[in-house]
């Protein structure tokens, strides 16, 4: 399947705990001021690729914890990402995935595809970046409006489950 994207990271560790095969999705229709990815707004630019070759270089590394999915915005190829989040889950690893849109929202839309995306991801990096709301304290985000939701108890319990950190 076809996908396209901005580029990909072998090895990120800034994109959620540990290890993790990161892909910048191209498109985004947020276009967010100071955004860290401005290039990956134009849903015609980056480059296409193949799902099935995204998903052989991230199986090739086996020191790998995650797949985070970013960009650009994943649930805007919500059908490609879903198969690269599948092949991760497959391969024991875990899901993130960031979006522009918040969580909310998307349940009320409801969009089939978007669902289906959100079903196999572990925790979302929900909310537009806002320039104002801007802090490099946070972790694994960029503005205080942003939320890491644990996808799997927030569906389960019908509300909004934050994601938190093990202990170690």
């Amino acid at each position: 399947m076809k996908i396209r994207i901005a580029g990909t990271v072998n090895d990120s560790i800034v994109d959620g705990p540990g290890l993790r095969y990161a892909v910048f999705v191209q498109g985004c229709s947020h276009r967010c001021p100071g955004c860290q990815n401005p290039e990956t707004h134009d849903p015609m630019g980056g480059r296409e690729e193949d799902t099935d070759a995204l998903i052989a270089k991230m199986k090739k590394n086996p020191l790998l914890s995650g797949l985070t999915l970013s960009g650009g915005d994943p649930l805007e190829q919500s059908v490609p990402c879903l198969e690269l989040a599948k092949a991760a889950h497959a391969s024991g690893l875990n899901v993130w995935c960031y979006t522009g849109y918040v969580w909310e929202d998307l349940l009320a839309r409801n969009d089939p595809d978007q669902m289906a995306l959100l079903r196999e991801v572990d925790v979302l990096v929900d909310g537009p970046f806002i320039l104002a709301q801007k802090s490099l304290e946070l972790d694994f985000c960029g503005s205080k409006n942003q939320r890491l939701i644990d996808v799997p108890a927030s569906l389960r319990e019908n509300r909004v489950a934050l994601w938190t950190p093990p202990v170690w």
